[in-house]
């Protein structure tokens, strides 16, 4: 494709149409455009934005780039949580076996950290042996016997979305509402869910650094969210400082370990239970 002329629309602030967003997606996906060509097109977005027409096309364009996953019919509910992130947040780790206990089905397909803050799948990585790439088969598998997965995307799942990360990450087009709207929906929606709550940060530490920002990025993944089928709710929380006492993949890992884990029900002074949460694994 021509994509030439597309950057330059963008550039001068014209709005694209969904074919074109589509055409887009799926060259970018096959490898037709080159890096240098899609970064200057997310530099564009970046400054001049995308109405909600095309950030729906958009999303929608790649959920489509690959399959979405279908479970069996099952009275769990299909939920799934997703957080804008920050340093030291690792409420998925304690969050996706306590829903499961609850009675819910929660296929969390989960992303590695961009800028300084560790992602979900960082923190699972640093467990010796723990495998974050799964098959798609074997997401259903678990999900239905367990309750819960944690993992990253398939090879097959928003295919298109795993090069428009990277490239956001090393352009400093991360803090786009429309291209932040775009990766995370467009993987949640390909989860096939019922229901999702979205963890919106904002403050120092965080991609929106305001609570207006913030309620427009909320707003916007709510209302998208709602039109594509899936019933989906946002809170809005503060991010000034890290979350928990740990921040560090390994470090959180550990913390919510010991979330999870029973406490006795004598009072443990909070100095030798910290060094217990956090003390080295022995060899």
């Amino acid at each position: 494709m021509n994509f030439l002329p597309l950057i330059e629309a963008k550039r001068d602030g014209r709005a694209l149409s969904e074919s074109q967003i589509k055409e887009i997606i799926a060259a970018s996906t096959a490898g037709g455009i080159p890096d240098y060509q899609m970064a200057a097109f997310l530099m564009a977005v970046y400054f001049r934005g995308l109405n909600s027409a095309e950030t729906a096309a958009l999303t929608t364009a790649m959920r489509d780039s690959g399959e979405v996953l279908s479970f069996p019919d099952d009275s769990r509910p299909l939920v799934d949580k997703h957080s804008t992130g920050g340093i030291g947040d690792k409420v998925s780790l304690p969050l996706a076996p306590l829903l499961a206990c609850l009675g819910f089905r929660l296929p969390m397909i989960s992303g590695r950290g961009l800028g300084i803050t560790g992602g979900t799948l960082d923190k699972l990585d640093s467990i010796p042996g723990f495998k974050t790439t799964l098959p798609t088969e074997r997401i259903i598998e678990i999900v239905q016997s367990v309750g819960c997965v944690i993992c990253g995307q398939t090879e097959q799942m928003a295919p298109a979305d795993k090069g428009l990360y990277a490239l956001r990450d090393a352009t400093g087009t991360v803090p786009s509402i429309p291209l932040i709207v775009a990766s995370i929906l467009s993987k949640k929606l390909a989860e096939g869910l019922q229901a999702l709550i979205l963890d919106v940060k904002c403050g120092a530490a965080a991609f929106m650094p305001t609570r207006e920002k913030a309620r427009e990025l909320a707003s916007t993944m709510v209302k998208l969210g709602n039109s594509c089928g899936v019933n989906t709710r946002a809170v809005i929380t503060n991010m000034d400082a890290p979350l928990g006492r740990a921040a560090g993949n390994w470090l959180e890992v550990k913390e919510g370990v010991a979330c999870l884990t029973p406490r006795p029900t004598t009072t443990t002074p909070r100095s030798s239970a910290f060094a217990t949460a956090f003390a080295r694994p022995t060899t």
